[in-house]
């Protein structure tokens, strides 16, 4: 058998290194690095391409790969035997190898952010070598009432004044607790989370603010004053969608119709709000049809519909400027469970002006479902579906008649406009 190689390359961890993998003549046989790893039952080197050439990104790759097939830092790579208080894994590497393993999760900018808030508690108290073991429920118990009297910085870096929400925190220990029994599952040495997390449904609030269509046209004519022609071309876009298609806001955001993303059917006026190859979370994105008074702003874009990362800031300043709730009703899904309401409404004494009041204007429920993401049809089903002239034809019927209910109020609202130069 050939003796076991030492352990070299550009980077290692365990038995694993990271290298060019180069041919006999010294020339390399991929561009990208590759992993590498001595297998001892078969007795020889392995590899496997770390699909990269940055070594940033290469390094990622070989501890998510680590990560993946061994029981990480509770195994000596030398000995392969246990090492010393390996049941007592630090909750920082806890947290650093579930991100580390889920960075690819459509999710991950939250996991992130809830994790660091963990990862800023354990800095400021006196013994930041904490064990995952010794995460009880006191320690949580403090841990929820320190992340209780942090003020909450926006995506601008300025302070909200509103306070953190009880399902916001528990989100935070929601993520810790994964990250803990992933490291369980990883090695039968570790344990479970020690505490048990609050379930969020028993501590949402639901807001009940509601926005009638008035409201929504006030929020336009803020979107679309032509004295601020490129500070406000964003939020109006952001308006646009949501109103359009009732999705989350970052769905919204994240709306492009770049082909390669396949989003956007402009024949059919499709909008597939989950681009191609982004795995569909808890937080379903459907497939929808826009009225037609969307579909031709859509059909002006090409690229990225809202044209900003985030106009959370622009509307954060409409909700000041129209003395709207802020203090968990001014959220920007507001649109969302606005239009909600606005399409159960339809055909009902409830609706927005008379012509909607016929008893047969009114949205089927499952149709509803659909438009909001609650109801999932089947995988196969789905790629079909949207294809078929009565797919959604109430609820996008009712959409367009929201649409020009705005428009009569705001006739700027869903008119062309064009983002002039700052």
């Amino acid at each position: 058998m050939a003796g076991r190689p030492k352990k070299r390359g550009i980077y290692g961890r365990g038995d694993y290194w990271l290298d060019w993998d180069r041919l006999s003549d010294g020339n390399l046989r991929s561009p990208n690095l590759t992993i590498f790893w001595y297998d001892t039952e078969r007795g020889r080197i392995r590899s496997v391409s770390a699909r990269t050439a940055d070594l940033a990104a290469a390094r990622k790759a070989l501890d998510r790969h680590y990560l993946q097939h061994t029981d990480g830092e509770l195994i000596c790579p030398t000995c392969g035997q246990q090492r010393n208080g390996g049941a007592e894994m630090l909750v920082l590497r806890a947290i650093t190898d579930y991100l580390t393993i889920n960075e690819e999760l459509p999710s991950f900018k939250a996991v992130r952010a809830r994790l660091n808030h963990v990862v800023r508690y354990i800095a400021k108290i006196e013994t930041p070598d904490v064990r995952c073991s010794k995460v009880d429920e006191a320690w949580i118990a403090r841990f929820r009432t320190w992340l209780g009297e942090q003020p909450v910085i926006t995506s601008s870096g300025k302070e909200r004044p509103a306070r953190r929400s009880l399902s916001s925190i528990e989100n935070s220990v929601l993520q810790l607790a994964a990250a803990i029994n992933a490291a369980k599952g990883r090695n039968e040495i570790s344990k479970s989370a020690q505490f048990k997390p609050i379930p969020t449904k028993e501590l949402n609030r639901t807001p009940q603010r509601r926005l009638a269509v008035e409201e929504l046209a006030d929020a336009f004519r803020y979107a679309t004053d032509p004295k601020y022609p490129t500070k406000r071309f964003g939020l109006h876009r952001f308006l646009m969608l949501s109103v359009g298609t009732a999705a989350r806001p970052d769905a919204v955001h994240d709306f492009s119709t770049k082909p390669e993303r396949r989003q956007w059917n402009p024949q059919r006026h499709v909008v597939a709000l989950n681009p191609a190859g982004r795995r569909q979370t808890r937080k379903r994105r459907a497939i929808v049809i826009v009225p037609p008074q969307l579909g031709e702003r859509i059909n002006e874009v090409d690229g990225f519909f809202v044209p900003f990362v985030s106009v959370k800031s622009a509307w954060e300043t409409m909700v000041k400027s129209l003395n709207w709730p802020a203090d968990g009703e001014g959220g920007m899904k507001l649109i969302r469970r606005s239009i909600g309401q606005l399409l159960r409404d339809a055909g009902t004494p409830r609706a927005w002006s008379e012509e909607w009041r016929d008893p047969a204007l009114k949205v089927p429920g499952e149709q509803i479902e659909v438009q909001l993401g609650h109801r999932v049809i089947d995988s196969v089903t789905d790629l079909y579906a949207a294809f078929d002239p009565d797919y959604q034809h109430a609820a996008t019927k009712a959409l367009g008649g929201i649409i020009d209910a705005i428009n009569e109020r705001c006739p700027a609202a869903f008119a062309p406009r064009e983002r002039q130069a700052a």
